[in-house]
């Protein structure tokens, strides 16, 4: 059924995990700096992966492999034309890949999107969560410079790096998660 970008993704199995963009509307929105899918060597599993974008083939049609398989990252690709992130090298220093998914956390939605299950997914959507998610971290830390701003939820001026950032893990801010928060810190500072 088509959806609007920004509509909640439910998953009947983890209604807990609810983003609100698909793999495919990461990628065409234009996401980390085209180089995701690159070739890498990865520390991992100690191999070299190349084609690791091709599983899912048929959901790249339309898009250009420049927001794919770049080597080098170019942040004009990205939908917020910032760069973010950190590099693949630290993503494993610090444990966060596993051998399953040695691309990391979006290789881990695409293949959970695509409907494996696996015994990483309480671990991948509790970072979801802490990141993205109704109190993550970055999620709020949006809201409220928004709030600070005195603009609209959408005023793409307003912190580009984290909602690139967000955008990376499959969320975009809306208007009703905006009014949801700003209505809930309205309430609790009325009941100080």
């Amino acid at each position: 059924m088509p959806r609007e970008i920004g509509d909640v993704i439910i998953f009947p199995d983890r209604t807990d995990f609810q983003p609100n963009l698909t793999p495919i509307e990461v990628f065409r929105e234009g996401s980390f700096g085209g180089t995701y899918w690159r070739p890498i060597r990865s520390s991992v599993i100690s191999k070299d992966l190349e084609g690791q974008h091709l599983e899912f083939e048929d959901w790249w049609e339309g898009i250009d492999g420049q927001l794919l398989i770049s080597e080098e990252y170019d942040k004009k690709v990205n939908r917020f034309r910032v760069s973010c992130g950190t590099s693949l090298e630290m993503w494993e220093s610090k444990g966060w890949i596993r051998s399953q998914d040695p691309y990391g956390w979006m290789q881990w939605y695409c293949r959970f999107f695509g409907g494996r299950r696996s015994p990483d997914d309480d671990r991948q959507i509790r970072r979801w969560r802490a990141f993205a998610g109704p109190k993550g971290r970055f999620r709020i830390q949006l809201i409220n410079k928004v709030i600070a701003s005195e603009t609209t939820h959408d005023d793409e001026s307003i912190s580009p790096v984290i909602r690139q950032s967000l955008q990376h893990w499959a969320y975009r801010l809306t208007l009703d998660d905006f009014e949801d928060f700003a209505l809930n810190k309205w309430k609790s500072s009325m009941a100080d």
